[in-house]
């Protein structure tokens, strides 16, 4: 059976994947400067206990993993598609995210320690939608804006003692990096990076795209 995805999404995922595609050879080369994964780490785990779901099928039989660095422009683009993507399979599609701050963004790591804080609230889709929702007025910053972040959680009513205690401390670095370490082991090479049922989907159109999940739904 075949789903139906707003035009608009599909014209914005389609100069995604072009620009994923031109700038592959620039991100390969700033990932390579991440840190070595971790050895207390299992090589190449795609999904964790404690990974975050935007939404849960049924049947738990397809999942769709996203890798995703907050300040990179192309997973803001591909953001509002997801959200379309969430909506259409809403059921019958897993929708997992995995953190992946690519070094070269400067706020991309405190970036994803706020919105890891946050989803110990239970507030990680609402810190999710603020980055991607804000990312043209923090982006591309050379300064930090931990501070902003700060004001981020305000926004959403989070206990501020905790979020300030927990976005600083050693736990969430280390679930922040476990999640880079698994990508780097699964051979992520650039944000976003999409895997369907455990497999890399590296599609050239957005139907290509919706007929990946379709293909996976009917099996």
């Amino acid at each position: 059976m075949s789903h139906r995805i707003s035009p608009q999404h599909r014209i914005t995922l389609v100069v995604v994947l072009a620009a994923v595609a031109v700038l592959a050879s620039i991100v390969v080369y700033e990932v390579l400067k991440q840190p070595e994964p971790s050895s207390a780490a299992p090589t190449g785990a795609l999904v964790r206990a404690d990974s975050h779901r935007l939404g849960e099928a049924e049947d738990d039989n397809v999942t769709l993993v996203e890798f995703l660095d907050f300040e990179c422009e192309a997973c803001r683009a591909a953001y509002p598609f997801v959200e379309d993507l969430r909506e259409t399979y809403d059921g019958q599609v897993t929708f997992v995210v995995r953190y992946f701050p690519i070094d070269s963004h400067v706020n991309a790591r405190n970036a994803a320690h706020a919105v890891e804080a946050a989803s110990r609230q239970g507030r990680f889709e609402g810190m999710y939608a603020q980055m991607y929702e804000t990312q043209a007025q923090w982006g591309e910053r050379q300064e930090s804006q931990a501070v902003l972040f700060r004001g981020f959680a305000q926004d959403l009513g989070l206990d501020m003692a905790q979020f300030n205690a927990d976005v600083d401390s050693p736990e969430v670095a280390e679930r922040v990096q476990r999640d880079v370490d698994d990508g780097l082991a699964l051979g992520v090479s650039g944000t976003p990076t999409f895997f369907l049922d455990g497999e890399i989907l590296q599609p050239d159109t957005t139907e290509e795209f919706t007929d990946a999940i379709d293909a996976a739904l009917a099996r």
